[in-house]
């Protein structure tokens, strides 16, 4: 009787999961740079590098999604290291972002060749023996054909997760390696190739763009039309303009379902000093699924700050380091950084406010549910920060 009572559990619980619905989060970040004065923040006395208090404050959102990706842009391409312009990151930078919750580094961006043929291969080689999964470059066309497009499982949804760069600054490949470049076609067979595998949704990353425009070009609308209207796709998420750009939800007649466009997430974690660059806005998708397809898709997001060190402890290596403040953490901005973290956040809001359509910011996790999820309500943070 046990043994039958038990039987009849597991095939209830197997219908469940094939007919019933099943809600999947995804999380999505920007770009996570590695600039000159933020590799000498995170450098030890003994000469390794310490990036846990980076994404500490943001580390429970993330883990928190069943899957999570963010732009690695910068490659790992050994000593010595170096910022802007020609960027290798130490390997640790890549072993945190994996530790604080990403499943997936994406590699298509406009610096995957800063270190030539041979950081790109040492990227991948070094990420594969971190076991950190990554999509976007490739060792020769063998290569890729074996590991893409990558359709990865995440919670019983086969979801393809694409990734593509407009270029490389104008750096050659000199061997076999391979880069993913925006071309509708490839983009077109990959797709296709992908839903010939049994991807039953498709997100394609994007490093596209205008550096430091507030909304997004032509260009990147054309293709975002395209992707939605023609091939079908459920995300476009992109990067690269170092700020945000609106975020839209948008229904496609043709195939009757709603599809998610993320013009631009801003940075991760960087250097750069315009207001607009020091911070950004992590995107997280939740999608409803039955019988193995996508019943409802919706998305919010949330805004942070990067806090650089203190000048005062800047002098010191390894006594301070960057610190990303999610926006219901104003307490925790210096002084020092508060008009840059001001101006940033009400920016963003603007430009989020004006152009995005049924996207709209996450609540305040901290504040009690009777409460509005913001501590201010006209849409300014000057009066919290400044009273």
């Amino acid at each position: 009787m046990n043994s039958l009572a038990t039987i009849l559990i597991l095939l209830l619980s197997l219908l469940q999961s094939v007919w019933g619905e099943q809600e999947i989060s995804l999380l999505f970040a920007g770009d996570a740079m590695q600039h000159g004065p933020q590799i000498n923040a995170a450098r030890l006395k003994d000469g390794s590098f310490d990036y846990s208090p980076c994404f500490a404050l943001l580390e429970d959102e993330i883990k928190a999604a069943d899957y999570a990706v963010v732009n690695l842009e910068c490659p790992l391409g050994g000593t010595p290291y170096s910022g802007y312009p020609a960027f290798s990151a130490p390997d640790a930078f890549a072993r945190q972002l994996s530790d604080s919750g990403f499943d997936l580094l994406l590699t298509a961006n406009n610096h995957c060749l800063d270190r030539r043929d041979a950081g790109l291969r040492r990227t991948i080689a070094t990420l594969d023996a971190m076991n950190i999964a990554h999509t976007g470059t490739f060792l020769s066309q063998q290569h890729r054909r074996e590991v893409s497009p990558m359709i990865v499982d995440v919670k019983g949804l086969r979801i393809a997760m694409l990734s593509y760069t407009y270029g490389t600054n104008g750096i050659p490949i000199q061997g076999s390696v391979v880069v993913n470049c925006i071309d509708r076609k490839s983009i077109a067979a990959d797709i296709d190739a992908a839903r010939a595998q049994g991807a039953q949704a498709v997100c394609v990353n994007l490093h596209w763009g205008i550096e430091y425009r507030l909304l997004p070009v032509e260009s990147q609308r054309e293709l975002a039309h395209w992707l939605v209207e023609e091939k079908g796709v459920d995300l476009v998420i992109g990067g690269h303009p170092h700020v945000i750009e609106p975020m839209e939800m948008r229904h496609s007649l043709r195939w009757n379902k709603d599809a998610l466009l993320v013009y631009s997430m801003g940075n991760f974690i960087s250097n750069q000093t315009d207001c607009n660059s020091r911070g950004g806005a992590m995107v997280c998708v939740s999608i409803t699924t039955q019988g193995g397809k996508i019943k409802k898709l919706s998305a919010n997001y949330r805004l942070f700050f990067c806090q650089k060190p203190s000048k005062a402890t800047n002098r010191a290596p390894g006594s301070s380091n960057y610190q990303l403040i999610p926006s219901y953490r104003p307490d925790l901005i210096r002084p020092d950084s508060r008009q840059a973290f001001i101006s940033f956040m009400d920016n963003a809001r603007s430009i989020f406010g004006k152009h995005n359509v049924a996207v709209t910011e996450a609540p305040d996790p901290t504040a009690p549910a009777t409460l509005p999820s913001r501590p201010y309500l006209d849409g300014s943070i000057t009066s919290l920060l400044l009273r």
